[in-house]
């Protein structure tokens, strides 16, 4: 086996339902509800801030600058996959650019996400497949390798292995361990009908604000009822 230069073929994919009853909730939800974590660096946006980003992780590891592995990963992915490529976060060479995104749509793939650079940057925001990066360059890359598909990766400080669960919206992008997705999806479900809750409070002037002040409180805070001087 060669470390550093392998290709592991099969994934222990989640039901893609389970992924896809991730789609009406925001990155900020899902991430609340692990414990405020998960979330990639906020420097990986998506292309187009419309972009709604859901699938199941297919993970690339690749040197800066190099892209021949996310070329084998475009030709191995299914229906449904994201693409996520570890690529140190690299902006030196494009690793992505838009004919293999258009590939990727007419394979049925959900998307890509770069720690990296990407280019034809307007060409890519005009097609219907959300792409998350940290930016673009006009240098292309190479295509010698090494790199590893479907291993454990660091993707925007995050790490991310095959079969994951992404998300990824305006905000960003949220990764949801495959093993836990499912109570993570049922306490998303419960946060956003209590923020829907908080919402039509709002709207009736009825929100209840106390809590702020316990808090301070409780922390210790002194309110000095008197102007600075």
């Amino acid at each position: 086996m060669s470390i550093g230069f392998r290709i592991y073929t099969q994934i222990r994919r989640p039901p893609l339902s389970l992924a896809d009853a991730f789609l009406p909730y925001s990155t900020s939800n899902i991430a609340d509800n692990m414990g405020r974590m998960f979330c990639m660096d906020a420097a990986i946006k998506p292309l187009r801030e419309d972009s709604k980003l859901v699938g199941i992780a297919f993970t690339v590891k690749t040197r800066p600058g190099d892209n021949l592995l996310v070329h084998k990963a475009l030709d191995m992915a299914l229906p449904g996959d994201v693409i996520v490529v570890d690529a140190q976060g690299d902006m030196t060479n494009s690793i992505l650019g838009e004919i293999m995104v258009r590939y990727a749509l007419k394979k049925g793939l959900r998307g890509f996400v770069i720690d990296g650079a990407v280019r034809d940057w307007a060409g890519i925001k005009q097609l219907d497949l959300p792409v998350f990066a940290k930016g673009a360059s006009p240098r292309g890359p190479y295509k010698d390798g090494p790199g590893e598909i479907n291993v454990p990766i660091s993707c925007g400080g995050v790490a991310v292995y095959p079969g994951d669960i992404i998300v990824g919206d305006a905000d960003g992008v949220v990764v949801i361990p495959a093993k836990e997705a499912e109570e993570v999806l049922r306490r998303t479900s419960e946060l956003a009908a209590r923020e829907q809750a908080i919402f039509q409070q709002v709207e009736e002037g009825t929100w209840d604000r106390r809590w702020v002040d316990e808090i301070l409180q409780q922390k210790g805070c002194e309110i000095l009822e008197t102007v600075w001087s």
